[in-house]
C-alpha cells in the first residue's frame, strides 16, 4: 500500500483556515508580532503571550498560524516588504550596493531578522521574498553573470553575516541605557587591557581608541562599506570579459 507523503513543514503550502474571530486576522497577528520581536527579540516571544496582547486565546490563534516556527515564517516575509532592489539597466555595483543597504537597514529596524533567516523553516517562499530575490536574480542577470544565484548567495552571505553582527551589537547597545559613544567608552579601557598581551590586537584597540571621537554610526557604515567594495571588486572579475574590453 502506498504511504502518503508528508506535507512540506511551512506556512506556504498550508490552506489557511477560516477566521473564526472577524477582528482577529492572520496579519494583525503577524504584525503585533512583529512589534514584540523588534523591541524584545525572538526569546521573549511566544504564542501565549500574542495572544494575550490581541485579547485571544491560543485556540483562535493557531487558527491562524499552527506553530511558532510558522509565525516566524510569515513575520520574516511580511518584513521583507521593506527590501528594494533597483531596477536593472544602470552600473549593475551601484545597484548591488543600494539593494544589500536596503538589506541592512531592514536587518537594523528588526534587529532578530539575519539571525532568524536560517532557521525560518520555508520562509523564502513566501511572497515578499520571492518577490525580492526575483529582482536580484534580474538585477545580476543583466549584469552579465552567468551563475546569478551564485553572486547573490555570496553578496547575501556578507551583509547577513555583518547585519548579524551589527545587530546584536546595538541590542547591547540598547540595553545597557547608555549612548552607542558612551558605551564604547566605558568599555574601551577594558577592552585595552584584555588585549595587552596580544601585539596586533593591541594595536587595532589603540587605532580604535584614537578615533573615539569619530561617530560610531559613521565608523559601522565605513566598515560595511568596505567589506561590500571587497566582495563586489572579487565579483566584477568573475563578470564574462566583453569583446574589446581592456584587462582592468
Amino acid at each position: 500500500m502506498a504511504t502518503k507523503a508528508n506535507p512540506v513543514p511551512s506556512v506556504w503550502t498550508r490552506e489557511q483556515a477560516a477566521p473564526d474571530q472577524p477582528a482577529l486576522s492572520r496579519t494583525t497577528i503577524v504584525r503585533e508580532a512583529i512589534v514584540m520581536l523588534d523591541a524584545d527579540g525572538i526569546e521573549a516571544l511566544s504564542m501565549r503571550k500574542l495572544g494575550a496582547r490581541l485579547n485571544a486565546g491560543a485556540t483562535s490563534l493557531y487558527r491562524h498560524v499552527a506553530t511558532k516556527d510558522e509565525l516566524m515564517e510569515l513575520a520574516v516575509d511580511e518584513v521583507a516588504a521593506e527590501l528594494t532592489v533597483p531596477d536593472p539597466g544602470g552600473p549593475w555595483r551601484d545597484a548591488a550596493t543600494e539593494a544589500a543597504a536596503s538589506f541592512r537597514g531592514t536587518a537594523l529596524r528588526h534587529p532578530w531578522l539575519s539571525s532568524v533567516l536560517g532557521q525560518a523553516g520555508l520562509a523564502y517562499l513566501g511572497p515578499n521574498l520571492m518577490a525580492y530575490s526575483e529582482r536580484l536574480a534580474g538585477l545580476f542577470a543583466a549584469a552579465g553573470f552567468p551563475e546569478p544565484s551564485r553572486a547573490i548567495d555570496t553578496v547575501l552571505s556578507y551583509v547577513i553575516g555583518m547585519s548579524t553582527t551589527e545587530a546584536a551589537w546595538l541590542t547591547t547597545v540598547a540595553r545597557s541605557g547608555e549612548t552607542e559613544a558612551g558605551f564604547i567608552a566605558r568599555l574601551m579601557p577594558a577592552a585595552q587591557q584584555a588585549a595587552a598581551d596580544h601585539d596586533h590586537l593591541s594595536e587595532a584597540y589603540a587605532d580604535a581608541a584614537g578615533t573615539a571621537t569619530v561617530d560610531p554610526v559613521t565608523l559601522r557604515d565605513a566598515k560595511f562599506s568596505y567589506g561590500l567594495e571587497v566582495v563586489l571588486d572579487g565579483l566584477e572579475m568573475r563578470l564574462p570579459r566583453r569583446p574589446g574590453a581592456r584587462p582592468a
